[in-house]
């Protein structure tokens, strides 16, 4: 029996200088504090832009670090257990309605380890219950909570912050949720994975292109591409009653994505990552925002700089074309990098009917020293998947990225750095 699983309750960052990464996400990607905990021993901080909630965690350093925390340190629940040596994103928080009953569901299952069983936290705000389990990614993990019975501005040990003229308003910069979570992983690990999340927490097979393999996944073998994408998401409990952050909101849909590389291309940006990261995990967070355009005006003016594709992709026969018929301007499109991709839609015949479907994306370039972690706009007007010709331009505008002097240039300061 699988434990199911209500939202994505938020995502926490492992970094060494939680203030750089919060200023980062506050003054360039326009999240807000809300909330913020802090002993003697850690430092948290609580953003939020939408729903998409990030929790920026202060990791261990190796004097710190243990096979598990006292459960009483909100430290374990939000962040990590053990000491990580580079920036990561390390735990996947989500709401669960029951915390003992999904615990036990999970230990029924062959393969899930727990790095904390059910405990509780409180404060004079009221208690949260919550357990830990390893996924089978890299050093994530995944912290199941039940908030219901805390009053709180976010979790016990955390004080609101007074959002004052952080970040921008909503009709600047309006980013609504966590679209997808992107796993760069080892080659042949996707069945595993897949199986892992289908087996314990009830996630189905989501497929990225109608013509994709039920075995193999959607791959890219040509071109220079190698890349094998696996696409998953869960059932989400919407008669819960589980609160939202905003009492206007809908339940946000988050997909899981796993990337691995195939060697019949050579080395690549799954194998940067992997290398710089230390393993596998979390290679990048998309960000859904109802305007792509204004989104990116607003983060690019404030110093985000993104990925751009190779310029051939705006001279493309016909792509022009699409664009402006699906209502913008290529120009503006370019000068930004954003991705469109156009999905037609059919019937159970195959025949066309009325109507297009466009998805729209912008990869930034890395948030972390390495070249490891980055974000991603994306806009689905009417899309639910990754369109082809998108997945393509973004491949290549990372490797160009990979293989040109910017990306040495991080890499000889960030070894200069902890040189010092």
């Amino acid at each position: 029996m699988a434990a199911y699983l209500s939202r994505l309750h938020h995502i926490s960052l492992q970094v060494s200088n939680v203030d750089k990464v919060a200023h980062e996400l506050v003054s360039r990607f326009q999240f807000n504090v809300f909330a913020a905990r802090r002993t003697d021993r850690a430092k948290q901080l609580a953003l939020r832009r939408g729903s998409a909630v990030f929790v920026v965690n202060e990791r261990p350093s190796l004097s710190d670090c243990g096979a598990v925390r006292d459960h009483r340190d909100a430290g374990c629940v939000f962040g990590t257990h053990e000491h990580y040596p580079v920036d990561t994103v390390s735990n996947v928080c989500f709401e669960v309605t029951d915390v003992p009953s999904a615990s036990r569901a999970l230990r029924d299952q062959d393969g899930c380890e727990f790095l904390q069983p059910p405990a509780e936290l409180q404060d004079d705000r009221g208690r949260v219950t919550f357990s830990i389990v390893r996924s089978p990614v890299g050093n994530v993990c995944h912290t199941l909570i039940d908030s219901s019975r805390y009053q709180g501005p976010f979790l016990p040990g955390f004080r609101e912050v007074s959002s004052g003229c952080q970040g921008a308003d909503r009709s600047r910069c309006p980013i609504t949720h966590f679209d997808h979570i992107t796993y760069a992983c080892p080659r042949s690990s996707t069945v595993h994975i897949t199986n892992w999340y289908r087996r314990n927490f009830g996630f189905q097979r989501f497929f990225i292109d109608r013509n994709e393999d039920v075995d193999e996944g959607y791959v890219l073998n040509h071109d220079g591409i190698g890349l094998r994408l696996t696409a998953m998401e869960y059932w989400k409990c919407s008669e819960s009653g589980i609160k939202l952050p905003f009492k206007d909101e809908k339940e946000p849909d988050c997909k899981f994505v796993i990337a691995e590389s195939l060697p019949e291309q050579g080395r690549n940006q799954v194998d940067t990552f992997l290398d710089e990261h230390r393993g596998a995990g979390i290679q990048h967070i998309g960000l859904y925002t109802e305007d792509i355009v204004k989104t990116a005006q607003t983060l690019s003016q404030a110093g985000v700089q993104f990925f751009s594709p190779p310029p051939a992709y705006y001279t493309e026969v016909g792509k022009q074309q699409e664009m402006l018929d699906a209502g913008y301007d290529p120009q503006t499109l370019s000068r930004y990098g954003i991705l469109l991709d156009t999905d037609i839609q059919t019937d159970t015949d195959r025949q066309t009917t009325d109507g297009q479907r466009h998805l729209l994306q912008v990869f930034t370039k890395p948030v972390f020293a390495e070249d490891t972690f980055f974000l991603e706009l994306i806009e689905r007007r009417g899309a639910t998947g990754f369109g082809e010709g998108n997945i393509r331009a973004l491949w290549r505008s990372v490797q160009a990225y990979m293989e040109n002097g910017e990306h040495q240039e991080r890499q000889s300061n960030n070894q200069l750095s902890k040189q010092r």
